[in-house]
């Protein structure tokens, strides 16, 4: 009797009706309307530890994120982890914020604005858009909600990933997924999951690059830095690593570089274990003990500045390349809310919605 009563309050729990009573009042003679979702990773509400702690318990708890047993995770995360790094990670939020936010925040308004600009005067009011993060605000359950809300029956997601990892591409699928179990009309679904090789994207960075060689001229070398993954990812089938080395490629090509003149590199690890290689700062370090003076560096995986690009690239590496003997360091800022980036993701819109409209 009481294993029944155990498993009837487990089915209310997880009983998604309560979704479904909200659309009692739905008009049938709405116009039916596509709906685009852009979604990044996310960031802080404030640059404070309690702001950070609430952040990184959504992101770091996410099992696509970090892939060990959630029992042993859960230990470190809540024991240790959520107990030491919330202050540091603030002091380095508290070094990019804005009077407008968090530079990935505001940026992505930005750049989401523009971008439905763009799809208005194309589409009228018969596509319209909404932006989210996967972890923190405005929520993917908010973005859906808000594309509910006008009677979207056909969805196309666009993670701002470029690159496909199941840390963050996959994260943003089980997320749209879980959230779309709950509404009673489920739309179609279309699931951008990558563009690292489209020649628009590459364009773009190519355009960013020369632009920057314009106004400071080039280095003797180009590092193209992309967020790394734990290298087990990669061995058990994660196609990240792929996909970084032939965006690096193709933007080598398009800038007519030697290979003495670039190289790719992985940033960002945490914990001990191996993750993709060469490591930035290593190789940075390495270049200025070898005596290379000028050094550039561009994150191509990172479609907006945000804490690893504004914090760890330009201020944190810039230090190891000049204490190790270097002496100059520029970083080549992301795509943002540029024309190119605008055109860029219209392009991919325009793609991903062909026989739709």
């Amino acid at each position: 009797m009481f294993q029944s009563q155990c498993f009837i309050k487990k089915i209310k729990k997880q009983s998604p009706m309560q979704h479904y009573q909200n659309t009692e009042h739905f008009d049938h003679n709405e116009p039916a309307r596509t709906g685009v979702l852009l979604v990044n990773l996310g960031t802080p509400d404030a640059p404070t530890p309690a702001a950070v702690r609430r952040y990184l318990a959504e992101f770091l708890a996410d099992p696509r994120v970090v892939e060990t047993p959630r029992w042993l995770w859960w230990l470190a995360l809540h024991g240790i982890i959520l107990r030491i790094r919330p202050p540091r990670v603030a002091r380095a939020y508290q070094s990019v914020w804005s009077d407008e936010g968090s530079p990935l925040l505001s940026i992505n308004k930005r750049l989401h604005q523009g971008l439905r600009q763009v799809v208005e005067q194309q589409y009228g009011d018969r596509v319209v858009t909404a932006l989210a993060m996967c972890y923190g605000n405005p929520s993917i359950a908010a973005g859906l909600e808000e594309l509910r809300q006008q009677n979207v029956q056909r969805l196309l997601v666009l993670p701002l990933y470029p690159q496909y990892s199941a840390t963050t591409t996959a994260a943003v699928f089980d997320a749209v997924t879980s959230i779309l179990q709950g509404w009673r009309w489920i739309p179609e679904m279309r699931f951008i999951n990558q563009y690292h090789d489209e020649a628009e994207y590459i364009q773009a960075l190519a355009e960013s690059v020369k632009s920057h060689w314009q106004e400071q001229g080039q280095a003797e070398k180009l590092l193209l830095s992309f967020h790394g993954i734990p290298q087990r990812y990669h061995d058990a089938g994660d196609p990240y690593y792929c996909h970084c080395q032939k965006t690096a490629r193709l933007l080598a090509e398009q800038l007519q570089l030697n290979e003495g003149q670039w190289q790719t590199t992985f940033q960002s690890r945490f914990g001990r274990e191996p993750w993709l290689q060469p490591y930035t700062n290593e190789t940075l370090k390495h270049w200025g003990a070898a005596g290379i003076k000028h050094v550039q560096v561009i994150c191509p995986g990172f479609s907006i500045d945000c804490l690893e690009t504004l914090e760890e690239i330009s201020h944190e590496d810039r230090r190891y390349f000049i204490d190790a003997g270097g002496e100059d360091y520029e970083y080549i800022p992301a795509l943002n809310d540029s024309d190119n980036h605008r055109h860029l993701l219209a392009h991919l819109l325009n793609k991903h919605l062909c026989g739709w409209l």
